[in-house]
């Protein structure tokens, strides 16, 4: 991944259809139907439907953001990783949507609002028929692309992410508790979660009883923290590293503080 479909900025997908073991894709049924005569003639040229090709994908590294999250060693290099998700945020996001042409359901974002696209084409060649969804916007993939840019440095940009999502569902226009993607109370904003761990740089390992804690802001602060046998707060007090147990137990012997340095 890291020798071929890095592009100097960001990762991108080299399709690939001929000569593979998965067969002709034109013999595949897709959405319930084959390829039309026109679809046929774009495949020829471009490849298999719903790609993304030389795309800036906003979830592109998800791995390496889940990797972090289970507290796993970086899956690719950080400098690469760090540069896809600048290029996400410099090409995907929009602080105005008035002039964004969607042909799918813009009601996610829309007029005035700010928001993630899922992906963007910034070298052109964008796919005559590309994924599905492309040119939405996903309150999943936004706080999933905000923490992961929190997880690198990226705080200002992730933050920027967050109020834009908060904006438009701030009880005016949408529910504030019902963040609509296929359906309603859709699972995948549920991704909103690792903002707690990116921003706190809070995590728990009962194997070895360590308080990990690297917030990625200077200066006291508390949140959530919940681990399988108990839950309760976490943070900096006075600059000192603190856990308070609210239910249950969380057993501590040690506590590995990283402290974020001022600028």
């Amino acid at each position: 991944m890291e020798s071929k479909l890095f592009n100097g900025a960001y990762f991108h997908q080299r399709v690939q259809w001929k000569n593979l073991r998965a067969g002709d894709p034109t013999k595949i049924q897709s959405y319930y139907s084959g390829y039309s005569p026109e679809a046929r003639a774009i495949l020829m040229q471009e490849g298999p439907k719903y790609q993304y090709a030389s795309g800036c994908l906003s979830d592109g590294v998800l791995g390496d953001w889940m990797a972090r999250i289970a507290g796993l060693a970086p899956v690719l290099s950080a400098a690469k990783i760090s540069a896809h998700l600048a290029s996400v945020f410099q090409h995907n996001f929009r602080a105005d949507f008035s002039a964004h042409a969607n042909p799918q359901r813009p009601g996610f974002a829309l007029n005035q609002e700010a928001g993630l696209l899922l992906c963007s084409w910034p070298k052109g060649k964008k796919p005559h028929l590309p994924f599905p969804y492309s040119d939405e916007v996903w309150t999943g993939i936004e706080y999933q692309v905000a923490a992961h840019l929190i997880m690198m440095g990226r705080v200002k940009e992730g933050l920027t992410i967050v109020r834009a999502v908060r904006d438009r569902y701030d009880g005016k226009v949408r529910n504030p508790f019902n963040e609509i993607e296929c359906g309603h109370w859709y699972a995948r904003a549920m991704s909103s979660y690792a903002l707690l761990q990116a921003l706190s740089g809070a995590r728990y390992d009962a194997v070895t009883r360590t308080l990990c804690l690297a917030p990625a802001i200077p200066g006291d602060f508390r949140a959530f923290l919940a681990a399988a046998t108990g839950y309760g707060t976490v943070g900096v007090r006075k600059g000192k590293p603190f856990l308070d147990v609210a239910a249950g137990t969380i057993p501590v012997e040690r506590i590995d503080y990283t402290a974020k340095s001022r600028r």
